[in-house]
């Protein structure tokens, strides 16, 4: 059985939560997922928004890492962040806080160790969110560096490749999303990532931020491939490699889109 990765970035709660996170949720039961990371997550007191989306049951395994606090409202235990769900238990945990401008954005990555049936036993699973403004490719350089460093240094020994998922807020050619890649270096370091859709892409352009979305539309940005499914090199045998990858969440229902992006799904192969 191949493993199965979802991204996908929540909108926190903006719009028509309640239809969109049902239509998030039907997503979710027609690609059957192992493990999702999802990025613009709201939790606190009264607050969860991916139980709103997956109830008690389904991927019951879940962690969930503050960037900072949500900015509406008085309610300063409301966390904006990034969240994990998985099929399996998860084991083990460690936070990354990513570098920022001191202009009060703050992003965060979560690196949860699962115990799920993959080479060695243990799979290594990162969920992201960098800064997001078109203008700032200089401090995500920064971050990808810190995030690349970071995966690495928790990457199971010679067993299943380690994923770093995420809203990367960055195009295909920008220098930070090139580095990890491989192809660019960045402060005399270079890394290699395999880029889920470049390997095994659907054959489309792979775009996730769509002005065929109203909620995205009104922001007035081009459309781009901001959202990503990184792997690192798989197993001599082959556990690890990218078999398929496809955009998700990109179809409205009755006017309700799931969220202001699309999502990316993928299947990694599991065999040794």
């Amino acid at each position: 059985m191949p493993l199965r990765i979802l991204s996908l970035n929540l909108w926190h709660d903006s719009g028509p939560w309640p239809e969109r996170a049902r239509r998030i949720r039907e997503w979710i039961e027609r690609l059957d997922p192992d493990v999702v990371g999802f990025q613009e997550v709201l939790a606190g007191r009264d607050v969860d928004l991916v139980r709103d989306v997956l109830g008690e049951e389904r991927l019951p395994h879940r962690d969930f890492v503050r960037a900072s606090p949500f900015w509406r409202g008085e309610d300063r235990d409301l966390s904006f962040g990034n969240a994990v769900a998985s099929r399996w238990p998860i084991v083990g945990r460690t936070e990354l806080r990513l570098p920022d401008l001191g202009d009060g954005e703050r992003r965060a990555a979560l690196t949860v160790k699962i115990d799920a049936p993959v080479a060695s036993g243990r799979l290594s699973f990162t969920c992201t969110h960098l800064h997001w403004k078109l203008h700032h490719g200089c401090i995500r350089e920064r971050q990808v560096v810190a995030l690349a460093d970071h995966v690495l240094g928790l990457r199971p020994k010679g067993g299943f490749p380690p994923l770093l998922v995420g809203d990367f807020n960055a195009e295909p050619d920008s220098d930070e999303i090139r580095f990890l890649q491989g192809l660019h270096s960045l402060e005399g370091r270079s890394v290699l990532f395999y880029d889920a859709w470049r390997v095994a892409g659907e054959g489309s352009d792979g775009t996730t931020w769509s002005n065929r979305n109203p909620y995205a539309r009104s922001a007035h940005e081009p459309e781009r491939r901001i959202d990503y499914i990184f792997a690192g090199y798989p197993t001599q045998a082959g556990a690890g490699r990218i078999d398929h990858c496809r955009v998700v969440c990109n179809e409205e229902q009755a006017g309700t889109w799931p969220s202001d992006h699309f999502g990316l799904y993928a299947e990694l192969n599991t065999s040794e």
